[in-house]
């Protein structure tokens, strides 16, 4: 049986489309139909049930999943147990962007450490940029980061990162059904991160309308501008990631703003080029969603 079949089977399951977990693998999404063709052809059974884009898990894929899982899982634990003398598996070195190591990682160390009790942890913080250096200059032994670009470098899709307009109770954007940019662009803009992709993701929309955002507050920590809005300062966009708990106790809530597209910056594990991959980093990917 192909592993790399089962692989797609596995991240096709967790992150709901082909086309995703195309773009998780790095890979085309015919292939990616292929792979899953290939697979059901060799059980004999059909794993998912398909509605045009959408999928979902038949009967005999619910119960192929936990299979397809612990082979993935044995497949893991044996590189890492092979690969004992060269990468050293009982520590494990992450870089990571600050909102990353905030939000994200908290909710996977748990399921990492059950699965791997004898791994010391070591997770590093700072800008994207910075674990970029710091993956370069193998300080770690890979980075989560958003997006960032060097020819040095291979890049894995993580998971998306959609981005929102974000104000506090009782603010008049979140009088209307529907928001425009232009009634944004007279709002006080709290904005993080200037210069990133975020960033220049945001200015577009703007641009695109010949619009000039009321930025009052530039900051570069989540935490800063998240903040600054619940006490009334202005709004901000955000990774919808870092505002959950804020939503949930109606401290924050999103502005329903008509974009001409998806917000989404994704989220990459980066690793440096040439180098041996982590065995660990397939655990990452897999628990992402």
């Amino acid at each position: 049986m192909n592993l790399e079949n089962i692989e797609a089977f596995v991240y096709a399951v967790h992150l709901g489309s082909f086309v995703k977990t195309a773009e998780a693998l790095y890979l085309t999404q015919p292939s990616v139909t292929a792979r899953i063709h290939s697979l059901e052809s060799e059980l004999n059974v059909e794993l998912f049930q398909r509605t045009g884009k959408h999928i979902s898990l038949s009967e005999q894929g619910k119960i192929f999943l936990p299979y397809a899982q612990t082979i993935l899982q044995s497949y893991q634990e044996a590189r890492v147990k092979l690969h004992h003398p060269i990468t050293t598996p009982n520590q494990l070195k992450i870089g990571c962007a600050s909102s990353i190591s905030n939000y994200i990682i908290p909710e996977l160390i748990p399921t990492f450490q059950q699965e791997y009790p004898n791994v010391n942890i070591k997770i590093i913080t700072g800008h994207s940029n910075d674990i970029l250096d710091e993956v370069l200059n193998k300080k770690v032994d890979f980075g989560i980061v958003r997006t960032v670009k060097h020819s040095q470098i291979k890049s894995l899709l993580f998971r998306h990162d959609p981005i929102g307009l974000f104000a506090p109770a009782g603010h008049p954007l979140l009088q209307s059904e529907q928001v425009t940019i232009e009634e944004v662009s007279e709002q006080p803009l709290i904005f993080f991160d200037y210069g990133s992709v975020d960033w220049l993701m945001i200015y577009r929309l703007f641009d695109s309308k010949n619009l000039k955002p009321n930025i009052i507050l530039e900051v570069d920590s989540m935490e800063t501008a998240k903040n600054l809005v619940m006490n009334g300062v202005g709004v901000s966009f955000l990774p919808q990631h870092c505002v959950v708990k804020e939503l949930a106790d109606g401290r924050l809530f999103r502005v329903p703003l008509i974009s001409p597209g998806q917000l989404d910056v994704k989220i990459e594990i980066i690793y440096r080029k040439g180098e041996r991959k982590s065995p660990f980093i397939d655990f990452f990917i897999l628990n992402s969603v």
